[in-house]
């Protein structure tokens, strides 16, 4: 072993007296520091320089949405199902033409006269068939009665979701008598039978517009349309109204728009310049789940015969008209009723999708 003698004043021999302050395991160490930033500029002298544009920059939740459904093959997959039934329905004259076929064509020579049957199938001048009875297209009629349900279905999911925007941004802001009394009539309307309201009231708008007297049937299909919008309507903006107010309760003690208040910025601007950018997934979300319901309430209300009829076609009332006829000839009734079912499921689905994709804690 070496011996460590002690030196006068502390010190000892073999060991080089450290200077106050001078800890070698201290960062501010001089050795320290020029290792460091020989470390440092080897690293830097290594490192490959970025690229010019190459910008890293936060995403919304709008983009972040669009790349998940992008990736998302049941999204895909339901769109290419609803493109389908759009593109059939936009295109409906041309398809029927290019059959040879018109809509209100009748085939009485087609039909047997003793069970009013049609003595033929789906053959290449009636891809579907005809129609009991009337000797009619099949393919014509599903072709046109792709419209109706789409048409409703997208019109009424549009107006409904602008006014229970725009009354749950008013209660949901306002308060006071504006919440209480928006509040009130979700309260009544959600008392009330939907159905059966509806069946009742079609009848009664529809001798209020014909004024008691008997319309033809091109105005009575027509009143029908418009009123079944209608109630559609008056009854859907009730969940998105809720849904909004929960949601700008939250929004409006945020300091955004506490700043807004204070500087002096319209009512009218925060709520749709401020609140309402923040409310865009919610309500996206609650349109693409609506739609699928409104499609399925008409084909509902048709088969019940509060619905659409003659002249106009419908999958909804020819279910309800091919019912009876299921075991005798069922390429009458299954057409509309796979359609129906496809259409519905596929704009489900993709309902579910985009709620998935704004939703952040949701990875599909």
């Amino acid at each position: 072993m070496t011996a460590i003698a002690c030196l006068p004043g502390g010190g000892t021999r073999g060991r080089p007296r450290q200077q106050a302050g001078a800890d070698p395991d201290r960062k501010d160490h001089p050795r320290v520091s020029q290792v460091t930033t020989a470390l440092v500029d080897d690293t830097l002298e290594g490192a490959a320089p970025a690229p010019a544009g190459d910008v890293r920059a936060g995403r919304s939740p709008g983009q972040v949405a669009w790349s998940r459904l992008r990736r998302d093959k049941v999204a895909i997959g339901s769109t290419v199902v609803v493109l389908f039934f759009v593109l059939i329905a936009l295109f409906a004259p041309v398809l029927v033409g290019i059959e040879g076929e018109t809509l209100g064509t009748y085939h009485s020579e087609l039909i047997s006269a003793s069970d009013t049957l049609p003595i033929i199938g789906a053959n290449a001048q009636h891809w579907f068939g005809v129609e009991p009875r009337t000797g009619r297209d099949l393919f014509a009629l599903w072709a046109y009665g792709a419209r109706p349900s789409l048409i409703i279905g997208f019109v009424a999911a549009l107006a409904s979701t602008v006014l229970g925007v725009v009354l749950g941004l008013v209660a949901g802001y306002l308060g006071g008598i504006a919440d209480r009394v928006i509040s009130w009539v979700v309260d009544l309307l959600l008392s009330l039978p939907y159905l059966l309201v509806v069946i009742a009231l079609v009848p009664i708008i529809q001798n209020r517009v014909g004024n008691g007297q008997i319309l033809s049937a091109e105005q009575t299909s027509t009143v029908r349309f418009w009123t079944i919008i209608g109630v559609l309507v008056f009854f859907g903006w009730i969940g998105l109204a809720r849904l909004i107010r929960g949601e700008v309760f939250s929004l409006r003690e945020r300091e955004f728009v506490q700043a807004a208040r204070v500087i002096g910025v319209p009512t009218r601007r925060i709520l749709f310049r401020e609140i309402l950018p923040n409310l865009v997934g919610p309500i996206i979300v609650s349109a693409s789940i609506a739609v699928p319901a409104y499609i399925a309430s008409e084909a509902t209300l048709s088969f019940l015969g509060a619905g659409l009829v003659e002249p106009t076609a419908s999958w909804g009332r020819t279910v309800s008209l091919a019912q009876n006829s299921y075991a005798a000839y069922p390429l009458w009734l299954w057409p509309p009723v796979a359609s129906i079912a496809l259409l519905v499921l596929a704009l489900s689905l993709l309902g579910e999708s985009v709620r998935d994709a704004f939703d952040p804690n949701t990875r599909r």
